[in-house]
């Protein structure tokens, strides 16, 4: 058996393995299903302020992790601002702009989407993606969500005068200084190192160090992380797309910076320095949103208009809601 296939003694994180319920899937007035999950709220200066669940445990943050692997491209030479930053931090939908954008990004490095390693796949936008399969175009590396990153990745590469061949390896200059940027960011050695879902690299830290790195960078005034902040702020649709709750929540509360992940993982950072992490155990997406939502409304920050579009989770009966995913316990 490889040694990277999972056995009944793999050890369960704690975020997951002591993780209360904090949604209710309900249909009809009817309990259906739960989901358990860990959150966190950490304070200016880094330690826990709230706490659902034991947030010391580790999870792969997923794509929450593509701001801090931002800053280490920038801290590398990485020169771009604005939109193609916020793009270099994104899971894009897909979208024209967003592809665009990424070829722009290879276009300033001398490059061409050939040299993309990112796994092909259709764009994440429901019209973007019906369209491009209508048109008969097989899955693409450009239209991938993370082909900002990638295209990023190879534009510090380029700059370097780095491998661009090797630059997904962990023994690359591009990935030791991603890992070194994550354990100063974070303020955690990472627990495990795994391929990302695009082929990247990706360091398991504790939920709580994930919260603490994005108050960081969203308090930050000046220097690199400074322009990481700004480009997400500014360009919020580069980094989520045209329908997407996390671009809305960026637009909807000043100085806050987010990023979503996979299997259910969301972080959050306010201006003043807090950080707000959540996991979902079981990977299920649909309660992620919520669970952020309830933790941003207890703590007072956002509207009730941008959060009520975090709560959107509606449970549907012959294609009509008849339900909603809510949370609970927090």
């Amino acid at each position: 058996m490889s040694e990277h296939c999972a056995t009944a003694s793999t050890p369960v994180s704690a975020a997951l393995a002591a993780a209360p319920v904090v949604a209710h899937v309900v249909r009809a007035g009817f309990v259906e299903s739960v989901h358990h999950g860990t959150a966190v709220v950490t304070a200016p200066d880094g330690s826990v302020e709230l706490e659902i669940g034991d947030a010391s445990g580790p999870v792969f943050p997923r794509s929450s992790s593509k701001p801090i692997q931002a800053l280490a491209m920038v801290r590398n030479g990485l020169g771009t601002d604005g939109r193609l930053l916020s793009l270099a931090c994104a899971s894009h939908s897909g979208e024209q702009f967003h592809v665009d954008a990424a070829r722009e990004i290879l276009a300033g490095a001398g490059l061409t989407e050939t040299a993309l390693q990112n796994t092909p796949d259709y764009p994440y936008d429901d019209a973007a993606r019906i369209a491009w399969i209508a048109e008969g175009r097989p899955k693409q590396s450009i239209v991938q969500n993370c082909s900002g990153k990638h295209a990023s990745m190879l534009a510090t590469c380029v700059a370097n005068g780095w491998d661009l061949e090797t630059y997904r390896d962990l023994e690359h200059p591009l990935q030791v200084a991603v890992a070194d940027t994550v354990r100063e960011l974070t303020g955690a050695e990472p627990s495990a190192v795994a391929v990302d879902g695009c082929g990247a690299p990706i360091h398991a830290v504790p939920l709580s160090a994930l919260a603490r790195a994005f108050g960081r960078l969203a308090a930050a005034t000046e220097g690199p992380e400074a322009r990481i902040a700004k480009a997400i702020r500014d360009f919020p649709e580069y980094l989520g797309g045209t329908h997407r709750d996390v671009t809305t929540l960026i637009r909807g509360v000043d100085g806050l910076v987010a990023k979503d992940g996979a299997e259910a993982v969301y972080a959050v950072g306010l201006r003043d320095g807090r950080g707000i992490a959540v996991k979902v155990a079981d990977g299920t997406s649909r309660a992620r949103s919520v669970v952020l939502a309830a933790v941003l409304r207890r703590i007072g920050v956002g509207s009730d208009d941008v959060l009520a579009v975090l709560e959107q989770a509606p449970v549907l009966g012959h294609g009509q809601p008849v339900g909603a995913v809510v949370a609970v316990g927090i």
